[in-house]
């Protein structure tokens, strides 16, 4: 047996170490986990006549709807803002289009994947 002393954050900790004599099995690190390949980010739903929907990324409450039927719109435009966490959160196009209708008022509470607005192509 050995006997040591240890400091651990200030504290003096006397302890006393038996000698393996060596039988035990080595054991050996486990392998790190492969990383997932990334996945690929789905594109829009396409409806019959070219139609997609923007969809509430979270759940929260409509404070703004920035857009009406009719607007035209392109990739990044601000269709409507979202609160969730009590963060303003903006709910974007992912394309060009033509506001084909609004789902949602202002005030509205929605839950993640729902309809917030449609475009046409």
């Amino acid at each position: 047996m050995k006997r040591y002393t240890i400091t651990v954050n200030g504290n003096a900790y006397d302890v006393t170490v038996d000698e393996a004599d060596g039988s035990a099995p080595a054991v050996a690190a486990a392998p790190a986990p492969k990383k997932a390949a990334p996945a690929k980010k789905a594109a829009a739903p396409a409806g019959a006549q070219g139609n997609a929907s923007v969809n509430a990324p979270m759940n929260g409450t409509i404070v703004d709807v920035k857009v009406k039927v009719g607007d035209k719109v392109t990739n990044g435009t601000v269709i409507a803002v979202l609160e969730a966490m009590k963060m303003e959160n903006d709910i974007v196009s992912d394309r060009d289009g033509v506001v084909a209708s609004i789902n949602v008022t202002k005030g509205e509470a929605v839950e993640t994947g729902a309809v917030v607005a449609t475009l046409n192509a």
